[in-house]
């Protein structure tokens, strides 16, 4: 098969440079440089590394081992134990041999801060298996050196201790239990057929659980020996660090590491092309989202052709043209009765596999839809190769390309470290280029203006060829329930291109956003200095506005505007009307324009207006790039005077809505959901559980008179500006539409509407059929509790000394669960009230065991406060965590609501000192101080008994 990037590129060349074909497919390409701010090496045992010095955040770094190993290197004997090897990294390696001593890679990584889950982690894949430690504070003292040590050790040490692979024989069949969902059972099902004879046929990382049950030690070890080694290995590190002194440390450490003699060889699998359509079709009771994909098979890109313009053009192309598809395949969505319920494309690899590439396009529909969704999908994009795209398609396509890219070129100082890695990362696996922001931005406004949309619409046609056709089909398995055939599905497949089609209609509007200014207001005083450092404005129609600069990042500007009352002024009987209401009036556009003419008008821009109604407020929010400021007040004043009422695109919500919600019933998940609130609320009638058949008593009319309501009165909002914002320059647009907003100066707050957690004990346990049997438990914990700095860090505290306490007994110990997770929120209005939530799955035969084993871990936190060696590891993530929050736009945009919401309240005020303060003592009297008030929820989901 011809290979698509040598067509781009000869197309590309051809538009470009008008060259004769022949003469563009041979001219040979100038390469890409490699960003001149990372140093790559290598190791004289074949390791290669790539260190990169970047200064956000402050004295931190993030270190990775990436390795071109994973499932598809599996013996039949070994299937899932890549993905078993990846949880042994962190049960013993040679220099942190055991987490059960406090010496393993886990204990020792949050003694200072990296916490097991955020900072800690890896994943394996089919051809991948990457490990991490990020945001490691590298200006405490053996830090760094400790976290090389660590990539040494997952390197070529990890210990692989026979008990230690018996304990988490559970957690991984745990893991499988709780991730073996029906897509997943289906996808597994189907990758004999998605790959007839390819070796991708069995290779899902999570393997087969007889194997993990009783794999022999030999397996496993086997595995490491043979695949973990140091020429399929790549160190990324990035940080705040001194590029030499880390080089020599890692050429140090790295050394002894022997270079493999014989290694295996690392072999890509082939897979073969198809002439005949292939067909997929699966269906499982748990399936809740009936969808379906195509893939258009492609010959891999190989990685010698991918370091030079050629490639870098042809990336270009492909977003571009993926870009106008789905912008297309997003309007039937809007439309009132939708084939589908989303829909859309993409370029990437062919499913599982990385030696074919793909361009795929699929959709989710109604149970009953399936058909309808493909025929649309293949009509849409048959009219996208057979006409191509339009010139006005392509300049939004392109305007939004070419400021996503500016804004990366504006905050190329201010990027993180994470964004370094994953490009680094990519490299060393991939060889996709890293020229960095600099060049790449040089080039690509080079040659976007030179590709015309012609260059576009010929890849378009390469994107979908007569042959290497691969349909995937995934439904709910439901009597009565009609689903197209095998053959049904390869004739719509080969109708493709004799379907009757007409050329896309691009309507576009020349209507500015708003046709004329609105007769701003004036601006009465103004004083700096006010709280966070930030300057404060009053408006003449009584809005109040903060504005906080920051250099936190070149390219962002966040706002919030807010005042009092929210859902609570609503009366019960509209309770199905507001539960909806944010959804529904975001659907109908603004002003003179449909949310689909919307993103059109905004093509190029980088600014965003969402409003929402709370509990206790109406809010407004919003981000922009420091240009397109004016933009962001624009959309603002229309938010509050024009929410547009569109019937189609409701009825296009509705149809969703009710599609989304019949479908969420095959998943017994989502009945747990509906249970907790139950246990929670009762019968209150302002909880609204959402069924299928209430979709069509919301009152469209009504909603947009309660939104009205909350938004026809600005002089109660106050509005928060935080980022890279200029006051000269925002001051006159925040006076001339802001000041406009209609003001009528009511007074008014939030009412209490006494939906209160019930009180006392409570207990729902009730049986479900499940496909895999799986119990779900959830605890709740409700009490008063005072609203202030002390509680919230008391509350912080209990929970992470939970999660840790619930890791090393529940999971570890027992074996009992993939993981324990608590949740604790604290709020103020309209009464304080603490709450503590406990979830966990496991097997239905440990569930009261192990629930047993929570309750008593939480009892004796309360009855004897934590260790000291986890409030150590509490703190000390605490302290890292506020250090880093301090440079970033949301922190500072929350403590700034926080402080006007609740009464003058600084959350910011002494929390170091606070934190350091805080004693076991303290924490084990907050836990007894919530037990003590008996308010324990228990709900459960298990399964039938036989």
């Amino acid at each position: 098969m011809k290979h698509l990037f040598r067509s781009l590129l000869a197309a590309a060349l051809l538009l470009c440079a008008g060259q004769q074909q022949a003469e563009a497919q041979q001219m040979q390409l100038p390469p890409l440089p490699v960003d001149k701010n990372v140093r790559i090496g290598q190791l004289d045992n074949g390791l290669t590394y790539y260190i990169r010095h970047n200064h956000l955040p402050e004295n931190r770094a993030d270190f990775y081992i990436a390795q071109k190993v994973g499932s598809i290197l599996e013996e039949p004997q070994q299937r899932g134990l890549a993905h078993f090897l990846e949880h042994m990294a962190f049960n013993g390696t040679k220099n942190f041999p055991g987490n059960d001593r406090g010496l393993g890679v886990i204990p020792w990584c949050e003694t200072v801060g990296i916490k097991f889950g955020t900072n800690l982690n890896a994943y394996t894949s089919i051809d991948e298996t990457v490990y991490n430690i990020s945001n490691a504070p590298v200006d405490r003292p053996n830090v760094l050196d400790s976290c090389l040590l660590i990539l040494h050790d997952w390197s070529n040490c990890i210990l692989l201790q026979d008990d230690e692979i018996d304990k988490e024989r559970g957690v991984i069949r745990e893991e499988w239990r709780s991730r073996n969902s029906g897509i997943m059972r289906v996808y597994t099902d189907l990758s004999p057929v998605i790959y007839p004879g390819d070796k991708y046929a069995d290779c899902m990382p999570i393997g087969s659980i007889d194997v993990i049950n009783n794999f022999p030690y030999k397996d496993i070890r086997d595995y490491y020996h043979k695949w973990y080694r140091p020429d399929l290995q790549g160190i990324v590190i990035v940080g705040d660090i001194d590029v030499d002194a880390v080089e020599a440390k890692l050429r140090s450490i790295f050394a002894d590491i022997p270079k493999p003699t014989d290694p295996a060889e690392r072999v890509y699998f082939p897979v073969a092309d198809n002439k005949e359509p292939i067909v997929a079709i699966g269906t499982d009771k748990e399936v809740d989202d009936p969808s379906i994909e195509v893939y258009f098979k492609q010959d891999a890109t190989p990685d010698a052709e991918k370091n030079n313009v050629g490639y870098l053009a042809s990336q270009y192309m492909l977003s571009l043209a993926t870009s106008m598809l789905n912008a297309r395949l997003s309007e039937i969505v809007q439309s009132a009765n939708p084939p589908f319920n989303r829909a859309g494309c993409s370029y990437d690899n062919f499913f599982l596999a990385k030696t074919k590439e793909a361009f795929n396009i699929y959709a989710s529909s109604k149970a009953d839809g399936i058909e309808g969704a493909l025929r649309t999908l293949l009509r849409e994009t048959e009219r996208a190769r057979r006409f191509g795209f339009t010139e006005s398609e392509y300049a939004r396509a392109r305007a939004n390309y070419l400021q996503r890219l500016e804004s990366a070129y504006n905050e190329r100082e201010k990027t993180q470290h994470g964004a370094y890695v994953r490009e680094y990362v990519r490299h060393f696996l991939d060889a996709e280029p890293i020229p960095g922001i600099e060049a790449e931005y040089a080039m690509i406004n080079q040659l976007a203006p030179n590709i015309p949309v012609q260059g576009i619409n010929m890849m378009m046609q390469q994107l979908v060829p007569d042959s290497n056709v691969v349909a995937i089909i995934a439904c709910p398995e439901k009597e009565g329930l009609k689903y197209p055939t095998k053959e049904e599905v390869v004739a719509l497949l080969k109708g493709m291109k004799s379907l009757d089609l007409q050329p896309y209609v691009d309507k576009v509007s020349d209507e500015p956003l708003m046709k004329e200014a609105p007769k701003g207001g004036s601006i009465l005083s103004e004083k700096e200095g006010e709280i966070y450092g930030s300057t404060k404005l009053v408006l003449s129609n009584g809005v109040t506005v903060y504005v906080k600069k920051t250099d936190f990042k070149a390219d962002e500007i966040r706002m919030k505007g807010t005042s009092l009352g929210g859902r609570s002024l609503f009366p019960d009987k509209d309770a199905l009307n507001f539960s909806v209401m944010d959804d529904v009036v975001n659907a109908g556009g603004l002003g003179n324009f449909s949310k689909v003419d919307l993103t059109k008008v905004l093509a190029g821009k980088k600014v965003s207006v969402q409003a929402g109604t709370g509990a206790t407020t109406e809010n407004v929010f919003g981000t922009c790039s420091p240009k397109d400021f004016e933009t962001l007040m624009q959309l603002t004043y229309l938010t509050f005077t024009a929410p547009r009422k569109d019937q189609e695109a409701f009825e296009s919500y509705k149809s969703r809505l009710k599609a989304q919600l019949e479908s969420a019933q095959a998943n017994p998940l989502s009945s747990i959901s509906d249970s907790l609130q139950k246990a929670m609320y009762g019968n209150h009638p302002r909880l609204v559980s959402l069924k299928p058949e209430m979709v069509d008593r919301i009152d469209y009319d009504r909603i947009l008179e309660m939104y009205n309501d909350r938004f026809k009165d600005a002089s109660d909002f106050t509005f928060y500006f935080v980022g890279n914002i200029d006051l000269e320059t925002v001051r006159p647009l925040i006076a001339e539409y802001l000041g406009a907003l209609p003001a009528i100066h009511r007074k008014e707050t939030f009412k209490d509407t006494k939906m209160y957690i019930r009180k006392g004990a409570y207990k729902n346990e009730y049986a479900k059929e499940q496909q895999t049997p799986m119990a779900t438990i959830v605890f709740l914990y409700s009490g008063k509790t005072p609203y202030n700095l002390k509680n919230n860090i008391l509350l912080s505290y209990m929970t992470q000394v939970l999660n840790m306490v619930y890791t090393e007994e529940v999971r570890e110990k027992e074996s009992g669960t993939y993981g324990v997770n608590c949740f604790g929120s604290l709020q103020k209005f309209p009464k304080e009230e603490l709450l503590l939530q406990i979830v966990f799955q496991t097997d239905p035969e440990k569930k009261d065991k192990l629930a047993g084993i929570v309750i008593d871990q939480l009892k004796k936190l309360a009855a004897e406060g934590p260790s000291d060696v986890h409030m150590q590891k509490v703190k000390e993530y605490m302290l890292k965590k506020y250090a880093d929050n301090q440079k970033e736009n949301a922190y500072w945009m929350n403590n700034l609501n926080d402080y006007f919401y609740y009464g003058g309240l600084d959350m910011t005020k002494g929390y170091t000192e606070m934190v350091n303060s805080i004693t076991p003592q303290e924490i084990q009297k907050f836990a007894a101080t919530l037990l003590k008030q008996g308010n324990e929820i228990e709900v459960t989901m298990t399964i039938p008994k036989e």
